[in-house]
């Protein structure tokens, strides 16, 4: 049966309820089982009815002396002042206070039976719990239990009808007037189901949806290959099916786009070549004052020549459909090959490299895209701009960081730099420089050797465009290992 994820969590909340409802029963009927007066709900009553009786039955046809040693044994015993009143008013135990009004007052309170139970005359006293009265008073601030007791004292044919009246400054009384921990422990048994049975639920639920949030992450960064589970029935699997089906789709498009563009770039060179060679006859051939359209026709030429190469070059780093060759690549080497073709700048190039990292890479690929990125910062960073390459070897992976002291980039530009054919110049004047590939091909060199390429706007002034690639140690020591688990 399929159900979506509404009707699950209804279905789950109902089951949630019918459990805790169950183990609510058995909890009552086995306190009602064990005692009429369950430690639920009236445990508290039951004890101070209790101790009044024992009060009462100690100081019965004793002196005021002997009332307050019984009364200050029982105050010790249980942390909570207890003292004994006559319904008067008059005090006969315990330790001299003054009455509140509102305590005196319900000293002369007469009992009244509920609806339905006998009138009092015919009862020996109140049942349980009914002679029992809870009072609070805010002057002094003090919770205050009166319990009725009857006090027998020498030379009096009839008891006095009195009541033993315990205070504390605490709203449990030390745990005679109220006991929280049945109720905590049944809070605490009810949270813990509510656990035990959500907690399947919720784990499943997240752990999908985090599958799914990495998989749609991995596809934005063009891993087309990955896949989440499609074993759900819900909307959540319905979810992931559509994403797999996506994954499949932007494979098929992007990487037909790139052998397309390969195809197309391969197939202009030879009408290019051509074009040269026409071009180098001609200009035997013309006048000197015509040189000049000359000249303009093979700077043209050489502009195409240059983007059908950067095409041809994107086109092949993206394309996996062979398997790249990865070696041990050291990296100061490449560094040091590409500051030496940088002969003509004229600015300052710093290399700070750890002794002896090495990377585990397409040597060429690493190369191109190491390349392309040093000559845009030597673009981007003027004449007598300075220019950083830094490497480290940190866990397993090496940082590679190439900034320069430019203007950076556009912080609304930053996530596009890497796409192909785009350019933060929108006119794309020959005067501004490339193609619009230079980086998206820094971005395909880099993944192929699986690593991560990122960029970024350094302040007050600058850019940092930084390769994440897997150590040649690391690989040794693990080579099934991916770059996210290092």
């Amino acid at each position: 049966m399929r159900l979506n994820l509404l009707s699950k969590i209804l279905i789950w909340v109902f089951i949630n309820i019918l459990v805790l409802g169950v183990v609510l029963y058995f909890i009552f009927n086995l306190q009602f089982r064990f005692s009429p007066n369950s430690p639920l709900i009236g445990a508290a009553e039951e004890r101070l009815e209790i101790i009044a009786a024992l009060i009462s039955s100690e100081s019965a046809e004793k002196t005021r002396a002997e009332r307050d040693e019984v009364v200050k044994r029982y105050s010790d015993k249980y942390g909570v002042e207890f003292t004994v009143f006559a319904n008067s008013g008059e005090q006969l135990a315990g330790k001299p206070i003054k009455l509140p009004e509102k305590i005196k007052n319900s000293l002369g309170r007469k009992f009244r039976p509920p609806p339905g139970m006998p009138d009092r005359k015919n009862l020996p006293r109140p049942p349980p719990g009914q002679q029992i009265r809870i009072e609070s008073t805010s002057n002094p601030s003090f919770y205050w239990a009166i319990s009725r007791i009857p006090i027998r004292e020498k030379g009096l044919s009839r008891p006095i009808a009195s009541a033993v009246v315990a205070y504390s400054d605490s709203i449990t009384g030390n745990g005679l007037f109220y006991d929280p921990k049945p109720w905590i422990g049944t809070i605490l048994i009810i949270l813990g189901i509510s656990f035990i049975i959500w907690f399947p639920f919720v784990r499943g639920l997240n752990k999908s949806v985090s599958a799914l949030t990495s998989a749609t992450g991995q596809i934005a960064d063009e891993n087309f290959s990955v896949r989440v589970d499609e074993k759900r029935s819900d909307e959540i699997g319905r979810l992931g099916k559509s994403i797999n089906h996506l994954a499949e789709r932007l494979s098929g498009f992007v990487h037909g786009q790139k052998r397309f563009l390969g195809d197309i770039s391969h197939e202009l060179n030879s009408p290019l070549a051509r074009m040269n060679w026409a071009l180098s006859i001609l200009e035997s051939r013309v006048k000197q004052e015509d040189q000049r359209y000359i000249d303009d026709v093979r700077e043209e030429i050489q502009l195409m020549s240059k983007l059908v190469d950067e095409l041809l070059s994107y086109s092949k780093a993206g394309i996996k459909g062979s398997k790249i060759r990865m070696e041990n690549v050291d990296i100061e080497d490449v560094v040091d090959e590409i500051v030496g073709r940088e002969k003509l700048f004229q600015g300052e190039i710093k290399v700070k490299i750890e002794d002896g990292i090495k990377i585990r890479a397409n040597r060429k690929l690493f190369s191109r895209a190491l390349s392309n990125v040093v000559s845009n910062a030597i673009r981007y960073a003027g004449e007598d701009g300075e220019i950083n390459i830094l490497a480290e070897e940190e866990y397993g992976l090496v940082k590679i960081k190439v900034t320069d002291s430019g203007d950076g980039v556009p912080e609304k530009e930053l996530s596009r730099i890497f796409d192909p054919l785009y350019r933060v110049e929108k006119d794309r004047a020959r005067q501004t420089g490339g193609t619009g590939l230079g980086l998206a091909i820094v971005k395909t060199c880099v993944e192929a050797c699986e690593g991560k390429v990122s960029a970024r706007n350094l302040y007050p002034k600058g850019f940092e465009v930084s390769f994440t690639m897997k150590s040649a140690d690391a690989y040794q020591a693990n080579p099934i290992a991916e770059l996210k688990d290092i």
